[in-house]
């Protein structure tokens, strides 16, 4: 059976047995404790414990996941065994009040041993000590006697209180040639059985719905299949590798192997994230996939290739699971462009900081190198700590973490201490001119401006060194300064031919805008640099902005004509919306507002961007934010005839720009008022 194959026959069989087949959800959850989807149940979390209504009793699916980042990390060991992953797809079952243990464990045996056909004799089963009900029925279903385990191996729950239940996890045996006993026998299968609700008091009281949630690991299963004790042996895997020895031009031998490991590995996790719609950047989930991607860079160059990898390698991820993922392709100029301006990013990164790691090598004492000098490559250059380690790693050396952690702290005291007063000292600059950003909505390629003032350590300085956290005023900008709930642009800025400053994040001080973020080189007061902003996320923060203004005419056209903003954050992922109305919205309000969303979107609509004076714009009918104060010229947003408001953010054009928008959640936030949060664009598909 090829990889396809397995995942088609367990897809099949559940569908024989009266399951709902979708298809696999984002890898970006709803869940907001979460960055990535980690597990197949995560989709269903809410159904599974009650909050959400169940649109089928049965359903199975295959979810892609990512584990490498937060507590849900598999990053460090992927590459240097068989096993571990940061991206994997994931098969499960579910029962929404609908069969339970004996349905359940009856269902996996056959699929198992009928339709599989694996051994018996190589599968081993495991029940919770006190579950006498499934340790029966596997005695009379597979004649098999479980091995009772207690609460660290076979109990399930979704915290302290609430739902929670007994396990049973099937295991296959990988044969005697691994001689540890946990390689041999590997969990292929777990069957949760959501039963109890529990207390504070720790009593359990049975559930009235009581639900089923399976998991196993497609890798391991195609492994199993195939007869492979690496799931890097299998044909997916296998056939990833060879496109790999054609781009770097070396075969995979004994000693190399980790590395095309590493390298096939996170081209899957970053080409499936970023055609999810994840944007590499410095924080949260952006910064977990651009450290993958630097990590498979590392490792391309450790087989001695140098310039573009994951972005030649990517077409190559289509051909394998493109068909049973048909974003890849349809995402793939979009992604490849992204993969390939991180790729030339890192390249010169990694050129800079070589060089002062180069210098600082020769003066390490005892193999260690100082945490002080691994931090400057990181806040300097942007290396990660355990990029350098690997680097050094090379050379029999290491890192002293606690001095990193120490510097790393240091300088976050120092951020906190120099941003509580920087408005302040903006506004303390009484002769200096505002910012001319009359290009911010059209960006002009190569504006070139004059920098005017930089703010360093709370201190305004005639110039500044790489390394140094900065803020920047220049004469003029096509930088977004964040205003109206819009984050601002992120992007560079660049002197002659190279990069001068990484600008995190554009703000603004009355009618200053400020470009915060960190030297790459010297910068000095009266030079001149070209603006560039990231396109790519400004793409994706016009959208949201559009979509919110739709959001707004859907939740006055759903509940009622009285609903009015109170709020709101766009942002490249996602749309935060605060609104006044007096009670939770029902789960058929959500989804009439989200359709009608997807209905404006759908239309194509123009969108008018406008300017006007203030008493024409009120003629029009143009919404206003509640408490905002508008001068005697204001900019007027039209989208077709459904969406009318007065707004000095950034928009699409058409409203099929958006794609697609999907509500995540609605709660209060205050007496009678309401949030909703909302995805668009490639993260709502």
């Amino acid at each position: 059976m090829t990889y396809n194959d397995v995942r088609k026959v367990f897809l099949d069989f559940f569908e024989s047995k009266g399951h709902k087949i979708v298809p696999s959800a984002s890898l970006i959850p709803n869940d907001p404790t979460l960055l990535f989807t980690v597990a197949g149940m995560v989709p269903w979390k809410g159904i599974l414990q009650g909050t959400e209504p169940a649109f089928a009793p049965r359903v199975a699916d295959v979810q892609k996941c990512i584990r490498a980042g937060g507590k849900h990390n598999d990053l460090d060991e992927v590459g240097f065994d068989g096993r571990h992953h940061t991206f994997f797809e994931m098969v499960g079952n579910w029962s929404f009040g609908d069969y339970f243990k004996e349905g359940a464990i009856e269902m996996s045996w056959e699929l198992l041993t009928k339709v599989l056909k694996l051994d018996p004799a190589r599968l081993r089963v495991t029940t919770h000590e006190t579950d006498e009900e499934s340790t029966e029925i596997w005695r009379k279903v597979a004649g098999k006697e479980a091995i009772r385990l207690g609460d660290k191996d076979n109990w399930w729950s979704a915290g302290d209180t609430g739902p929670c239940g007994p396990c049973t996890e099937i295991f296959y045996d990988f044969g005697d040639s691994f001689e540890n006993e946990d390689d041999r026998w590997v969990e292929i299968w777990n069957d949760v059985f959501m039963q109890y609700d529990r207390d504070a008091n720790g009593n359990l009281t049975p559930l009235p719905k009581q639900n089923v949630d399976t998991g196993g690991g497609l890798e391991r299963w195609v492994a199993m299949m195939q007869g492979k004790t690496d799931n890097y042996d299998t044909d997916l895997f296998v056939n990833l590798i060879h496109a790999t020895e054609d781009v770097v031009g070396v075969k995979k031998t004994d000693e190399n192997t980790a590395s095309f490991k590493v390298i096939v590995d996170h081209l899957r996790a970053v080409g499936f994230a970023i055609a999810d719609g994840v944007i590499p950047s410095n924080t949260d989930r952006g910064y977990v996939i651009r450290r993958i991607l630097r990590r498979a860079m590392r490792h391309g160059q450790i087989l001695g290739h140098r310039g573009a990898l994951l972005s030649r390698l990517y077409p190559a991820l289509i051909t394998e699971m493109g068909d049973v993922y048909p974003e890849l392709g349809r995402e793939e100029k979009r992604v490849v462009e992204i993969i390939q301006n991180e790729e030339n990013a890192f390249a010169d990164m990694l050129q800079n900081g070589m060089k002062l790691l180069d210098n600082e090598i020769p003066k390490v004492h005892n193999g260690v190198l100082s945490g002080d000098v691994a931090f400057k490559l990181f806040d300097t250059y942007g290396f990660p700590l355990d990029l350098t380690q690997m680097i050094l790693r090379d050379k029999n050396m290491s890192v002293d973490t606690d001095g990193f952690e120490r510097a790393m702290a240091e300088q976050k005291e120092r951020s906190r201490a120099n941003t509580k007063g920087t408005r302040v000292l903006w506004e303390s600059l009484s002769d200096l001119p505002a910012t001319d950003d009359s290009t911010k909505y059209a960006p002009v390629a190569d504006l070139e401006s004059r920098v005017l003032a930089i703010l360093r350590d709370g201190e305004f300085v005639q110039s500044a060194n790489a390394g140094d956290a900065v803020e920047v005023a220049l004469d003029k900008t096509n930088f977004y300064g964040t205003q109206g709930g819009q984050v601002g642009d992120s992007g560079d800025l660049i002197k002659g031919t190279d990069v001068v400053m990484n600008v995190v994040e554009a703000g603004r001080v009355d009618n200053i805008v400020i470009h915060k973020g960190n030297l790459v080189a010297p910068l000095s007061v009266g030079d001149v640099v070209k603006t560039a902003i990231n396109t790519n996320v400004r793409q994706q923060t016009a959208r949201a902005h559009t979509a919110t203004h739709l959001l707004q005419s859907a939740l006055r056209h759903v509940l009622n004509e009285d609903v009015e903003q109170r709020g709101s954050k766009v942002s490249p992922d996602s749309v935060r919306f605060d609104f006044s109305f007096g009670r939770a919205m029902t789960a058929e309000e959500k989804q009439a507002v989200e359709d009608l969303v997807n209905k404006w979107i759908a239309a194509d609509m123009p969108v008018a961007h406008e300017e006007m004076s203030l008493d024409m714009a009120r003629q029009r009918g143009a919404m206003a934010l509640f408490g905002e104060k508008y001068g005697d010229t204001v900019k007027v947003i039209t989208a077709g005839d459904v969406s009318c408001e007065l707004c000095g953010g950034t928009h699409v054009y058409h409203t099929g720009e958006i794609i697609r928008a999907h509500v995540n959640k609605e709660k209060s936030i205050s007496s009678g008022i309401r949030r909703i949060t909302m995805s668009v664009g490639t993260l709502a598909e």
